[in-house]
C-alpha cells in the first residue's frame, strides 16, 4: 500500500496504510504475549464460571455485567462462546453462569481474571440511591480432553436428573433433561441445564468435572510453592483482584499490576487487553 501511494500521489491511502499498520502491531503484540504461556495447558480453550457474593439482588446484577463484559471480550478476541449452565436471580441477575469458550489460547488469555471483582456504584435498586459495594467470583479452568489422564471411578459419581428452570419454553419444564453430577471423593458438584438432551447434558457437565478436577490436582501440587511465595492469591472477598468504582469516581484498577482506567465504560464492553498483558508480563517477571 505504500509503494502504491508513492506510485499514484493523487490516491490518497493514509487511513487504510494507518488501519493495516495497527493490525500489524496488534498481531505482533499478541504474539509477544503468547510467548509469556509456560503453562502446557495455556493454549486450550476454557470454562468460565462467575458467581455472585453476598448481597442478593446487587451482586447478581454485578455478575450478570460481568458476564456481559466477558462475552464481549470474547466476541472481540474471536473466541466462540457456549453458555453450559446458567442460573437467574429471582429479582434480576443471576445466582451463577458456566460458560464455555472455545479459541487459540483462551485459557492462556482468560487465566488472568480469575478471582474476586469488587463494584462500588450507586445501586439502581436503592430507593434512596445509596452507594454499594458488590462482590463477585471468577473462576477460569483450562477445558480437558480424552488425552489428559484425569482417572475418574463411575462409582464415584452420583448423577441426578432433574427439570430445568428458567427460559426455554414448555419444554424444559416437562422432561428432566437437566444433569446434576456429584463426585464423592472430592465433593465437587456440577450441573448442566442449557441443552435440550439429557445425553448432551451429562456430557457437558462431565467435561467441566474433570476440569475442575485437574484443577484440584494442579492446585495440591503447587501448594506448598503458593505458600512459599506467601501472594494473596486466594479467592475470597477481601482479596479482591480488581476494583470497579463507578461512584464518586469512575475508575477501574487492578490490584495485582496496579494497571488502572478510568474509560470504566470501555472495559464493561469487553476492552481487557491492556489488563490481560500487564498481567501477563507482572507473571513472568515474579
Amino acid at each position: 500500500m505504500v509503494e502504491l501511494q508513492e506510485e499514484n500521489p493523487e490516491e490518497n491511502l493514509d487511513k487504510e496504510i494507518s488501519d493495516q499498520i495497527k493490525i500489524m502491531e496488534q498481531g505482533l503484540e499478541d504474539l509477544e504475549l503468547r510467548k509469556m504461556f509456560s503453562n502446557e495447558l495455556d493454549g486450550r480453550n476454557a470454562i468460565l464460571t462467575i458467581h455472585p457474593g453476598a448481597g442478593g439482588t446487587e451482586s447478581q446484577d454485578w455478575a450478570t455485567m460481568l458476564m456481559r463484559m466477558y462475552l464481549r471480550y470474547c466476541e472481540d478476541a474471536g473466541f466462540k462462546t457456549e453458555t453450559l449452565d446458567l442460573q437467574s436471580g429471582e429479582e434480576a441477575g443471576i445466582k451463577s453462569v458456566t460458560i464455555e469458550v472455545v479459541g487459540s489460547y483462551a485459557y492462556g488469555y482468560l487465566k488472568a481474571e480469575a478471582g474476586v471483582h469488587r463494584l462500588v456504584r450507586i445501586s439502581p435498586f436503592d430507593s434512596n440511591s445509596r452507594r454499594h459495594t458488590s462482590f463477585a467470583s471468577v473462576f477460569i479452568l483450562p477445558e480437558m480432553d480424552e488425552k489428559i489422564d484425569i482417572d475418574i471411578d463411575p462409582n464415584d459419581l452420583r448423577v441426578d436428573t432433574f427439570r430445568a428452570s428458567g427460559a426455554g419454553g414448555q419444554h424444559v419444564n416437562k422432561t428432566s433433561s437437566a444433569v446434576r453430577i456429584t463426585h464423592l471423593p472430592s465433593g465437587i458438584v456440577v450441573q448442566c441445564q442449557n441443552e435440550r438432551s439429557q445425553h448432551k447434558n451429562k456430557a457437558n457437565a462431565m467435561k467441566i468435572l474433570a476440569s475442575r478436577l485437574y484443577k484440584l490436582k494442579e492446585e495440591e501440587q503447587m501448594r506448598k510453592r503458593q505458600e512459599i511465595e506467601d501472594e494473596k492469591k486466594d479467592i475470597a472477598w477481601g482479596s479482591q483482584i480488581r476494583s470497579y468504582v463507578f461512584h464518586p469516581y469512575n475508575l477501574v484498577k487492578d490490584h495485582r499490576t496496579g494497571f488502572e482506567t478510568s474509560n470504566i465504560q470501555a472495559v464493561m464492553d469487553g476492552d481487557l487487553h491492556k489488563f490481560i498483558k500487564a498481567y501477563l508480563i507482572h507473571s513472568t517477571d515474579l
